[in-house]
């Protein structure tokens, strides 16, 4: 029976869109991906286009099904998905971690699945080296104020007609559903590393411990904090226009 490669397309396209913090919702992606495999160039173009068009928690639950979608693809033999990453894996980095500090709350998770992929021989230590370097900025760097030009053009707009001068922080208020959201994905993420703590033993427990230390659940210090740095950011902006 032909299949059609729209639909195979347009299928993992959805369970990329639907991805989930759980090791099933990324192994079914993954299975799914590898029983098409006569279509791994397509499938592989998916990856990419939904790093770059979903919000911040989706990528970094691709970021998480990449690691076990690379896995699986060497246990089953398929080393094209693989190449095809390590091809492109600057290019994932900064869909998740964009360079104008957008996906700072996922550059701890980035390293974390950059050291497993290292761990597991689908990345060099040269080329987490290299990225990591890129991304020492990335967790603290301001966001482009670009995205706060039409924010100013609205806010212009608006005064004009006698409205309260607000700024605009689109670019950088948290949706509070988002952060809910990412909360969850994160303890449940924090979980399975504990899981995989306890699977391990002596030195390599010891590392996976310094890891769980780095990824600590999300808590409301932390929701607080990232408010309090996206105020800062729009003042910033504010100030800088001004200025200009």
């Amino acid at each position: 029976m032909l299949v059609d490669p729209f639909e195979v397309r347009m299928r993992f396209t959805g369970q990329l869109q639907h991805l989930s913090a759980s090791v099933t919702s990324s192994q079914r992606a993954a299975q799914y991906a590898l029983k098409h495999r006569d279509l791994d160039e397509d499938l592989h173009s998916c990856i990419l286009e939904q790093l770059e068009k979903s919000n911040m928690n989706t990528r970094a639950n691709i970021m998480s099904f990449i690691e076990q979608f690379c896995d699986m693809a060497v246990k089953e033999d398929h080393e094209p998905y693989v190449r095809m990453m390590q091809r492109d894996i600057l290019r994932v980095v900064d869909a998740v971690v964009p360079p104008d500090g957008s996906g700072a709350a996922n550059v701890k998770h980035v390293r974390l699945v950059l050291g497993n992929l290292q761990d597991k021989g689908v990345l060099s230590a040269e080329s987490v080296a290299e990225i990591d370097a890129a991304l020492k900025d990335r967790d603290t760097h301001p966001e482009h104020y670009d995205n706060d030009e039409e924010g100013a053009q609205e806010e212009s707009g608006r005064s004009k007609t006698g409205s309260p001068r607000n700024v605009k922080t689109q670019g950088t208020r948290l949706d509070k559903r988002q952060i809910e959201q990412r909360v969850e994905e994160d303890r449940e993420r924090n979980k399975r590393l504990r899981e995989s703590m306890w699977a391990v033993s002596g030195d390599t427990q010891e590392e996976m411990q310094q890891n769980w230390d780095a990824v600590s659940d999300t808590n409301s210090d932390d929701i607080r904090d990232a408010e309090e740095e996206a105020m800062e950011r729009a003042q910033v902006a504010a100030e800088m226009r001004g200025e200009l």
